[in-house]
């Protein structure tokens, strides 16, 4: 345990989370929530979440249907709502995307922290981190409205050090015991993807390396959980591509998700962007082996080969043949598994990051106290 750590649980902290609603599905709120989860069971400390998102009362929520209108009437409750509870909170922990959203829910929340004078760190967790620092400049000012920079990868720390921001890394964590974990000796054709219908995730190169194994394996099944702007499109694909055994299942809730994994014998994840995608996690503590494109932040947890299959993003044939392998190789796929679900337990379960969570809240902190003392001396 370290000193910092030991300081912390000796008085009470207030934790604001500020984060996606939980009412949507995804992986900011996912981790939200069970980060809320788990800080309400420590002692010391005390924790609400304020919804970047909130949802309006009344006939306000009527408003909510029109576009702009909708941006412009949450916005204002959203301000409304940090105003009342900043001043509540000791620290405040800001969920970050990338683009607008940056800008419409981290920032505010960092400017109200800063306005009355409480410890601001930013949870940035979008694997555009390097295109939204590039083309927005003056976002990486806004980034030093934070006392701490915190990610969930090595990658995105590597990519905030290029703009000369430092980052901490806290990884994701699964809720291990809510997983069904199981040893696949022998492999099924049966197939998973779980991810966004959004074009940086990419589930059409999972629809044709699919149409690949059918080719192969005709009794192979694939099941797609998902929901987004591209639905239409990617059924349209399915169709195109004569598949067979595909289900849509739409956007299914994280309780209902281990029944689909356990169900499944391979997990196939095909992003073009991406950072540390809640899903393969997943995958590596049910024991289920993982076939993923190798975008962003991906290579720094899966190695090809060790504790997974990893391919080039973009290249369907590829990925087919990757999951082929491990079809074909059921010893393979098992050693696979068993590598990655100790990995697994040892880096990404509420033991493995519970204290360096709690060190990040000690070192913002110290970043405020330093603060406070260099503005002190100066005047």
């Amino acid at each position: 345990m370290s000193p910092i750590s030991s300081e912390l649980r000796l008085r009470p902290k207030r934790i604001l989370l500020v984060a996606p609603s939980l009412r949507f599905l995804g992986g900011q709120a996912v981790q939200a929530r069970r980060l809320l989860a788990r800080f309400s069971e420590e002692r010391g400390l005390t924790v609400q979440l304020q919804a970047v998102d909130p949802a309006l009362p009344g006939l306000l929520a009527h408003l909510q249907r029109v576009k702009y209108v909708r941006t412009l009437v949450t916005s204002l409750i959203y301000w409304t709502q940090l105003l009342w509870r900043v001043p509540r909170a000791d620290v405040i922990h800001a969920f970050s995307a990338s683009y607008w959203s940056f800008l419409l829910a981290p920032v505010p929340a960092m400017l109200v922290g800063r306005l009355f004078g409480k410890r601001v760190l930013i949870n940035y967790r979008s694997g555009e981190a390097r295109d939204h620092l590039t083309r927005y400049r003056s976002a990486v000012p806004l980034m030093r409205l934070a006392h701490t920079i915190v990610t969930p990868s090595g990658y995105l720390r590597d990519v905030f050090s290029e703009f000369g921001l430092p980052a901490m890394v806290v990884d994701n964590f699964v809720e291990i015991e809510e997983l069904p974990y199981r040893e696949r000796k022998q492999i099924a054709p049966r197939f998973l993807s779980n991810r966004n219908f959004e074009a940086h995730y990419d589930v059409a190169t999972i629809l044709r390396a699919f149409a690949c194994i059918q080719a192969e394996l005709p009794e192979a099944e694939l099941t797609v959980v998902g929901d987004g702007p591209l639905r239409s499109d990617l059924h349209a694909l399915a169709a195109q591509l004569k598949l067979q055994h595909v289900s849509f299942t739409g956007a299914v809730p994280p309780e209902h998700m281990p029944a689909l994994y356990d169900a499944a014998s391979i997990y196939l994840n095909s992003p073009v962007i991406d950072n540390m995608p809640n899903s393969v996690i997943e995958a590596f503590a049910c024991g289920l082996p993982v076939v993923t494109s190798d975008a962003g932040g991906i290579p720094y947890i899966v190695r090809d080969n060790e504790n997974g299959r990893m391919v080039p993003a973009g290249a369907p044939e590829k990925l087919a043949a990757a999951a082929l392998d491990l079809y074909n190789n059921s010893a393979l796929a098992l050693r696979l598994a068993n590598t990655a679900r100790a990995e697994c337990l040892a880096r990404y379960t509420w033991d493995a990051v519970r204290d360096r969570w709690l060190d990040v809240y000690g070192a913002t902190e110290h970043a405020v106290r330093d603060a406070h003392h260099v503005a002190t001396a100066t005047h």
